[in-house]
């Protein structure tokens, strides 16, 4: 975690009450997880509001920018923009808990919080499944859409034979007698 110590929001010197933090976020922050992302050059704000109350914490954490992304069917790059809002009960108990996905449990003891993962995981949920240029023409699409594979319905013929093989007629009447 001490990599990500920039990203603690210390709360044991606040009043109660409502604060905000804010964090540039770009290459050097995803660099601090040991994963491979699916975009390049990120430009994004993460705004932290916290509101601290005397036995709780709450945050509220909205991320707003843009990251480049490649197309899957031009393989072109294109800017897509990066919105998302999530909201975090922080409890304080024994140990640190994560297992809520709405409430964290932090240790008493503890005087900052670390808004990292939360960040990286607002980041990961802007980003489409599928990734389409909107750039991509009309065109591009009809062409796309014309060699796709299409559904493919197994024909009746076969449940047909299943159900008149003897085999199966014959453990049906052992059933039946039963």
């Amino acid at each position: 975690m001490d990599k990500l110590r920039n990203y603690d929001v210390s709360f044991s010197g606040l009043k109660n009450g409502k604060h905000v933090f804010k964090f540039e976020i770009d290459n050097t922050f995803f660099q601090l997880f040991d994963t491979e992302q699916e975009f390049t050059n990120p430009k994004i704000v993460a705004d932290v509001f916290l509101e601290k109350h005397t036995t709780f914490l709450e945050f509220e954490i909205k991320v707003d920018g843009t990251v480049e992304l490649i197309c899957d069917l031009t393989n072109d790059e294109f800017e897509h923009p990066i919105e998302n809002e999530i909201g975090i009960l922080v409890h304080f108990g024994e140990e640190y808990d994560d297992s809520n996905e709405d409430v964290i449990t932090i240790p008493a003891s503890d005087h900052a919080f670390n808004v990292a993962q939360l960040i990286y995981e607002n980041v990961q949920l802007s980003i489409p499944m599928k990734k389409i240029s909107p750039n991509v023409s009309d065109e591009d699409l009809e062409i796309l859409n014309r060699f796709s594979p299409k559904d493919i319905e197994e024909p009746e013929e076969e449940e047909e034979k299943h159900e008149s093989d003897p085999r199966w007629e014959a453990l049906r009447k052992l059933k039946d007698n039963n």
